[in-house]
């Protein structure tokens, strides 16, 4: 057995899908805010910087021993629910919802991105005490208020988008931990009750979110408003064909039809101007990037490793499923961003964290 830890171990293969996406994402954001008002942010610069920042954190979070950081996460999940009340009490107000901390000059930092990477920690550290036995209802209870309780912070901002990358955590959690069919019945059943009874109810949902349900149920009701976002970028994903409008040259995008196009619906940008080709070649990646993932967790060397990395899996096959199905009109508008392709700093740090700690569950596989 091997004692020592060497970057020989690292997952290249798994490092250049990602890199690849992330030069996609930086020429996309290029092309996609060129004639449109977005052009003098200079969003394409800040991304790279964003990568460049992420590569160096994943590199430093992959030598750290990730029960080292497992042991730590308490401490960390307390300074989240700390930061995530900050917010709700004094952060800044955009768009009618608190969520980020202005930390300096154009600088904000929003805590709910990094919950996630706390909350796959502490989930994993939970089940892997547990010892993989059958759970309890207690057992089941305790884990949902691990989630449950920053979530709850978080649609009190309100961000629906971002609470709702937490729940593929929890459930992660739950399916390998050793919750067995009956209980799982019995939870998904109370789930349809819950979402039955918030949407009947009339009063839990904001006004906005309740368009954004309605707009994605029937679009064409409301094609100027509710609806808007979603028939603009089933059309621009319609109108790149097979291979593509060309760089610079969609008409959605470059009309400026798609809104946001370097952000949430990056990947409409993405298809209008490479087409059906662009779109299954980026969504392939995704696919082997996720299934480099699985391989490291079925090779780590114990409970809590595969714990970690199926939690970073969990949240990425999210994001990717609601991101691209809600551009093609499979999924209402959430404000999910893309990994790794959409604008973002805090998106793309986490993103970069938590293959970092992946990389450290591949990097400990033989280590004694």
């Amino acid at each position: 057995m091997r004692r020592f830890l060497s970057f020989r171990d690292f997952d290249w293969a798994l490092l250049l899908m990602v890199l690849i996406l992330c030069a996609i994402s930086v020429m996309e954001i290029y092309s996609a805010t060129l004639h449109t008002k977005y052009v003098g942010g200079h969003f394409n610069t800040k991304q790279l910087y964003y990568v460049l920042g992420g590569l160096l954190l994943m590199f430093i979070f992959a030598k750290v021993d990730y029960h080292k950081l497992l042991d730590w996460s308490p401490w960390a999940y307390g300074a989240c629910i700390v930061a995530l009340v900050v917010v709700r009490l004094f952060g800044q107000k955009v768009l009618g919802a608190r969520r980020w901390i202005k930390i300096g000059h154009g600088m904000q930092f929003q805590p709910s991105e990094w919950v996630k990477l706390i909350l796959i920690l502490i989930v994993a550290r939970y089940f892997a005490n547990l010892g993989g036995r059958d759970l309890t209802w207690r057992d089941i209870a305790k884990a949902f208020a691990l989630v449950g309780v920053p979530m709850l912070l978080v649609l009190a901002q309100p961000d629906m988008g971002t609470a709702l990358t937490y729940s593929p955590i929890l459930i992660a959690g739950l399916f390998l931990g050793g919750i067995n069919w009956r209980q799982s019945l019995i939870l998904v059943t109370a789930a349809l009750v819950l979402v039955v009874g918030v949407w009947s109810s009339g009063k839990i949902l904001k006004p906005y979110q309740k368009a954004r349900l309605t707009g994605f149920i029937n679009p064409d009701n409301d094609p100027r408003g509710a609806g808007y976002q979603v028939l603009q970028a089933k059309i621009a994903v319609g109108a790149g064909g097979i291979w593509g409008q060309g760089a610079e040259k969609g008409s959605q995008t470059q009309g400026a039809f798609i809104p946001i196009p370097h952000a949430d619906f990056i990947f409409a940008a993405f298809s209008e101007e490479h087409g059906f080709v662009g779109a299954i070649f980026a969504l392939l990646l995704y696919f082997f990037v996720l299934m480099r993932l699985i391989q490291n967790a079925q090779t780590a060397a114990d409970l809590s490793g595969s714990l970690i990395i199926m939690g970073v899996v969990a949240v990425l096959t999210f994001q990717i499923a609601v991101n691209v199905g809600m551009v093609i009109g499979f999924m209402p508008v959430t404000g999910i961003p893309l990994p790794l392709m959409s604008y973002g700093g805090s998106s793309v740090l986490f993103t970069f964290l938590a293959l970092g700690v992946a990389m450290n569950v591949r990097m400990r596989r033989f280590v004694n």
